[in-house]
């Protein structure tokens, strides 16, 4: 059975680009083999927003070690769902800063032109990342 899990989380010292970067090549090595796949936004104010997808076990497994992981605090639900297909079926992780995309994508869903995943409905998230994915603004 498939799920997605889309969650948000706080970084514990400042996002840099080597810092997400670590995260994609640690996440593309252990990925393929779980059957995992997703996508990362880089939100700002220091926040992220992930969506994994794949088996059942795998997802909740993967989601209990991250919600461990001293890199980041605040780790928040923000949606859980069984799924028939993927969203990012090409992607072990692809990267997404919703900073450097046009604003008018992040107002359709936001009060501000930078969208704050804590303050968003699950469904919101979910619409979000599949506009993401239909203009083709994921990288890697």
């Amino acid at each position: 059975m498939l799920v997605r899990l889309i969650y948000a989380s706080r970084s514990t010292r400042p996002i840099t680009d080597g810092m997400v970067e670590d995260v994609l090549a640690k996440s593309r090595v252990y990925n393929p083999d779980a059957g995992i796949t997703g996508v990362l936004c880089v939100c700002g104010d220091n926040a992220f927003m992930q969506a994994l997808e794949g088996g059942r076990d795998e997802v909740n497994q993967l989601y209990s070690r991250l919600l461990h992981d001293t890199r980041h605090t605040n780790v928040t639900l923000l949606e859980y769902a069984e799924i028939t297909e993927r969203s990012f079926a090409n992607w072990r992780m692809g990267r997404v800063d919703l900073g450097r995309i046009n604003p008018g994508m992040v107002l359709k869903y936001s009060e501000k032109p930078r969208l704050d995943p804590f303050q968003v409905p699950g469904r919101v998230a979910v619409a979000v990342l599949q506009d993401i994915v239909e203009a083709a603004l994921i990288i890697g």
